[in-house]
């Protein structure tokens, strides 16, 4: 007897997306065509048949699980988009496009950013619809139809760049004749079988959840509206590329990060929509350009200086791919770095090893922080002149700046003794992202992560020639507040 684990079952109820996009999918001509002609030409066509829902579910469920693999993919690519412009940057990058390399890597953080909004937008359409949030990923998620291309942390390089462009492209322009467009095909091809777009997700997403016949309108909770991440909350000042680091150039000026509370279906359907376009739209006057666009402005422009220096241009640090704190006990061994065709290098030197547990447990705590916030309004358990929300929201805030500049220490950390490779932030997945039962234990978990991160940073601020020791300080004393408050909650729990 054959038994399918996990992943293959749930790739067995996604296959079928795959499969309907394919049988339902026009030619490019008549969804490019314009004037009365085409459109006559396209009423002509038969209408493409609606997806059915596979019969072991109902349509609630089917959808929920749509969007957990959608979480996931947003997850994903925002930690790659992450890694890779954490990367961006170093001494040998020449004076005269040290300036361009610093937009890309704005432009690059502005995506990941809007990766983040789209992130939290998911919950609220999951918490809507009474369904259960998922704030976790796959680290290796390649079962899954829909994931584009194997999970890579890896550094900013013109064929890591390829496939960033190639996940988020419309698919029309993929199979353009546009040269850019089958450079980009030879090149994913070449590093994975078999790459996707997330085009059809969204396709079939948007479709069920408008029908009532797949999902019932008494699925949609306004009362959950309280609980819901809010753009005034989340946004912070980042719509219309009113934040962007240039505002003379339409590809810096993002993000523009899309937070919607929900109240309706339509709600949730104008949710998706606009995260789907906001990733592959191809409005080439937009003021906000997709992320297709913004990557492929990059990666034109990174084609052109590698032109015009022969080919000799590296604006990366040499990080690792795939980095992972190794055992303390091996510490300072000598050097063992794997092979480029490697999946995974191991950080061996003792600085290293506590830079990079040091970030996997701010980046614990960060999804903690997030995931706590679907579970508390602004009227719960207020403690004096601040309330839970507020408190976890703006330490969620925090966590994102102190992950930047922990990543910035440690793609400048040698991978190991005599090595030429830096280490690079891990992103490691913790053993859960399930929060404990109860205020007051989700509050002790958070207090736990806090002495645990204590603990580490006193164990490098005792190395000899520690250059980050003012940093440390910081955050210790940033700690030390966030403690103070967690322990009046905590006390308030149990009063």
């Amino acid at each position: 007897m054959i038994i399918m684990d996990e992943k293959q079952l749930r790739k067995s109820f996604i296959d079928p997306v795959l499969e309907w996009a394919r049988a339902n999918q026009k030619p490019k001509e008549l969804r490019l065509a314009k004037g009365l002609e085409a459109a006559s030409e396209a009423a002509a066509e038969p209408e493409e048949m609606p997806f059915v829902v596979p019969q072991q579910f109902t349509g609630k469920d089917y959808i929920t699980m749509l969007l957990h693999v959608d979480a996931e993919i947003e997850h994903g690519l925002m930690l790659q988009y992450l890694y890779s412009a954490y990367s961006i940057g170093g001494p040998q990058i020449p004076e005269k496009y040290r300036e361009r390399v610093h937009n890309w890597k704005n432009i690059i953080l502005g995506i990941a950013k809007e990766e983040m909004g789209h992130f939290i937008s998911v919950q609220n359409v999951l918490k809507i619809i009474g369904a259960p949030l998922n704030f976790g990923r796959e680290s290796y998620p390649w079962d899954v139809p829909f994931y584009p291309f194997p999970f890579t942390l890896e550094k900013f390089t013109l064929r890591s760049l390829a496939k960033y462009v190639y996940a988020e492209a419309p698919a029309e322009w993929l199979s353009s004749d546009d040269p850019v467009a089958k450079e980009i095909n030879k090149t994913v091809h070449a590093q994975a079988s078999d790459p996707h777009t997330v085009g059809a997700l969204f396709k079939v997403l948007l479709q069920l959840i408008q029908d009532p016949d797949v999902i019932s309108d008494d699925a949609f909770q306004p009362g959950t509206y309280p609980y819901q991440a809010k753009f005034d909350e989340w946004g912070r000042g980042y719509t219309g590329g009113d934040r962007g680091s240039a505002k003379d150039n339409k590809f810096t000026k993002s993000p523009d990060v899309l937070v919607a509370p929900l109240l309706s279906r339509d709600d949730a359907y104008n949710a998706l929509e606009q995260i789907a376009e906001q990733g592959e739209g191809d409005e080439l006057d937009s003021d906000t350009p997709s992320h297709f666009e913004r990557f492929l402005f990059i990666y034109n422009d990174f084609k052109a200086i590698l032109k015009e220096t022969g080919g000799k241009f590296d604006p990366a640090y040499n990080v690792a791919t795939n980095p992972f704190a190794g055992d303390p006990d091996h510490a300072g061994t000598a050097s063992n770095e794997p092979a480029d065709e490697m999946e995974q290098n191991e950080i061996t030197t003792e600085d290293g090893i506590l830079w990079a547990n040091l970030f996997d447990t701010r980046y614990r705590l960060l999804l903690n922080f997030l995931a706590h916030s679907f579970l508390l309004d602004n009227g719960n358990n207020n403690v004096g002149s601040f309330t839970p929300r507020g408190l976890i929201i703006n330490s969620t805030f925090g966590e994102m700046y102190n992950l930047r500049s922990l990543a910035t220490i440690l793609v400048q950390t040698p991978l190991s003794k005599k090595g030429k490779l830096m280490a690079g932030p891990p992103f490691t997945s913790p053993y859960s992202f399930d929060l404990p039962f109860g205020e007051h234990n989700r509050w002790r978990l958070h207090r736990d992560l806090l002495v645990a991160s204590g603990n580490l940073i006193e164990n490098l601020k005792a190395l000899k020639n520690q250059p980050h020791s003012q940093y440390l300080n910081a955050l210790q004393e940033i700690d030390r507040k966030l403690l103070e408050a967690i322990a009046q909650l905590m006390q308030a729990e149990l009063a």
